[in-house]
C-alpha cells in the first residue's frame, strides 16, 4: 500500500457548484481572495467537522490535506492546508502559491528540512519529501488538470519561477 490508501486519499468528480467554485478560485480575483481566505475557513470547517471534512472539500469538490513541514528559520510546525495529486502509490503536491509570484512557504520548509507529515480526516502519516523527478512532475501537472483546472491557470500567470513539484512519500 502507498501513501494515499493509507490515508484514504482519493478525488471524486465535483458537482456543478462546485466546479462554479473551481472556476471562481481559478481566475485572477478568485484565488487571490482564496489565498487570503480560505486557511481561515479551512480551520473553521476543520473545527466544527472534527477534522472529517474541509472547505475545498465542501465547496469546490477537492480534499485537503494538512502538509506539516519545519519553518526554516523557526524550527517550528508549520501547516499548509493542500490539495495533492496522487503519483503512483504516493502523493504529490505543487507549489502554486494560488498563480501568486511568490513561492510558498512550505515549498522553502521542504526544501530546508524535507521531513514532514500529513494529515487527512484525523490521521497523521509521517512523509519525506522529494523534488519529483521530469517525468513525474509531467505526470502531475497532467493529472492535476483533470483534478483542478485552476492549476494551469496558476502557472500560466506565475512569471520568472517555475512551480515546484513535491513527491512525499510514507517514511514507514
Amino acid at each position: 500500500m502507498g501513501l494515499a490508501a493509507d490515508l484514504g486519499y482519493r478525488h471524486r468528480p465535483a458537482n456543478a457548484a462546485q466546479r462554479g467554485v473551481q472556476a471562481l478560485g481559478s481566475s485572477r480575483a478568485g484565488a487571490w481572495l482564496f489565498s487570503r481566505t480560505l486557511r481561515h475557513l479551512d480551520d473553521a470547517v476543520a473545527r466544527v467537522s472534527r477534522g472529517r471534512q474541509s472547505a475545498p472539500q465542501l465547496l469546490a469538490g477537492l480534499p485537503v490535506l494538512d502538509l506539516t513541514t519545519t519553518g526554516r528559520r523557526s524550527g517550528r510546525p508549520r501547516t499548509s492546508h493542500l490539495v495533492s495529486i496522487p503519483v503512483g502509490d504516493d502523493l504529490a503536491v505543487l507549489g502554486t502559491n494560488f498563480g501568486q509570484p511568490a513561492t510558498p512557504a512550505w515549498v522553502l520548509n521542504l526544501e530546508a528540512d524535507p521531513r514532514a507529515t500529513v494529515t487527512y480526516r484525523g490521521r497523521t502519516l509521517s512523509v519525506t519529501a522529494r523534488q519529483a523527478t521530469d517525468a513525474e512532475r509531467d505526470a502531475v501537472v497532467e493529472r492535476s488538470r483533470g483534478i483542478y483546472g485552476g492549476y494551469e491557470k496558476y502557472q500560466q500567470r506565475i512569471s520568472g519561477r517555475r512551480v515546484r513539484v513535491f513527491v512525499l512519500e510514507g517514511a514507514g
